[in-house]
């Protein structure tokens, strides 16, 4: 689970507060475990300052509170500010722009992750897919795996990401496919030809942001008819 640190405080020294706050960022360059930090001024008073920071993990953030530099640069922090600041640990229970951006990491590892064992780094064990072209739908790491084994050997092929929308668990993504066809694909021996295909994927994310079921649709018949394999 992802792990969100706010420090709120109370300064008249705000660009020294962010000098220091470079210098630190500098200072642990390669060891600091933060992915992500925002700053805001409040509009309603100045001195008045938040700085909202995010971890993968709560254990991890606590390994970048024992750098040594996180102790000095906390204890200079608190001779900048008016007032102790105070600090406010939250577990993220909700967090869609990071299922968003999983469900645009696993089309591009789709296509192009040449090590498949790295899926489950988005793909939650016992991922649940469902697919209107397949008789039975594809459960588990390994029945994944298979499937897109089966779309690579016919495809050198690539996602663009159309559009996007998330609400709730829910990431629904508008994709368009491009392939070439070098292999044997549904019986078709390899003809070399460019193709194009079009749909859309509806993922449901967990609280850590892996994906645990997708629904798919796509445009299967209109790719069959740029192969020659049914009439226009």
């Amino acid at each position: 689970m992802s792990f969100v640190q706010i420090i709120d405080c109370k300064t008249s020294r705000i660009d020294d507060l962010n000098r220091l706050m470079d210098e630190w960022v500098e200072q642990t360059k390669g060891r600091r475990t933060a992915t992500h930090s925002i700053v805001g001024k409040d509009r309603s008073d100045a001195s008045h300052v938040v700085e909202i920071v995010e971890f993968p993990s709560y254990d991890v953030a606590m390994r970048n509170s024992q750098l040594p530099e996180t102790d000095r640069i906390f204890r200079e922090m608190v001779a900048l500010c008016d007032e102790m600041p105070t600090f406010t640990d939250l577990d993220v229970v909700r967090d869609e722009a990071l299922y968003k951006t999983n469900a645009r990491r696993l089309l591009a590892m789709l296509a192009e992750e040449p090590e498949l064992a790295l899926l489950d780094e988005v793909l939650a064990e016992g991922y649940h897919d469902h697919d209107p072209t397949n008789e039975q739908d594809v459960i588990g790491m390994d029945a994944v795996r298979r499937e897109v084994e089966m779309w690579r050997g016919g495809f050198d092929f690539s996602f663009t990401v159309d559009d996007q929308i998330a609400e709730g668990d829910r990431v629904c993504t508008r994709w368009t496919w491009q392939g070439t066809h070098t292999g044997d694909f549904m019986g078709l021996q390899p003809t070399g030809m460019e193709v194009t295909m079009t749909g859309t994927v509806i993922h449901r994310c967990r609280d850590d942001g892996k994906i645990v079921e997708g629904w798919w649709q796509y445009d299967l018949l209109g790719l069959m008819g740029q192969l020659g394999a049914v009439e226009a």
